[in-house]
């Protein structure tokens, strides 16, 4: 089973950046995710990929400030995220699945992730106005 460790949250003020890791080990999986939280709010998906062929999906809110990429040679996924807002504000998670969790995520949306079988710790991150 993929272990999933994140890395690169903090604290930033609006229009900041930062750069999230996801360290996967033994390797990336079919399709990779991340998902946020805010305190009290349930879990949103952010982006996800297709780890095979790096065809990128994004929820509206985001696109066009943050992008998903891999590094199989790392075995790292990484969220660039640019532009930041306080509403995007949360605990960010990197989950693992199958290429059919990506398929419907595609078709569907994200959901809650419940397609998705294996979950980092989350990294934080908060964003000031």
């Amino acid at each position: 089973q993929v272990r999933l460790v994140e890395s690169g949250g903090g604290s930033v003020n609006a229009g900041g950046s930062l750069r999230l890791s996801c360290v996967a080990s033994p390797v990336i999986d079919s399709c990779m995710g991340w998902f946020r939280q805010a305190p009290g709010q349930q879990r949103d998906g952010v982006a996800a990929i297709y780890a095979g062929g790096g065809r990128t999906l994004y929820v509206a809110s985001v696109k066009g400030r943050f992008t998903i990429s891999q590094d199989n040679g790392k075995n790292t996924v990484y969220l660039e995220m640019n532009n930041l807002k306080p509403e995007d504000t949360g605990r960010y998670y990197c989950a693992a699945g199958t290429l059919q969790t990506c398929n419907i995520w595609s078709s569907s949306g994200p959901d809650s992730g419940t397609r998705f079988s294996t979950w980092g710790q989350g990294t934080l991150v908060t964003v000031s106005s």
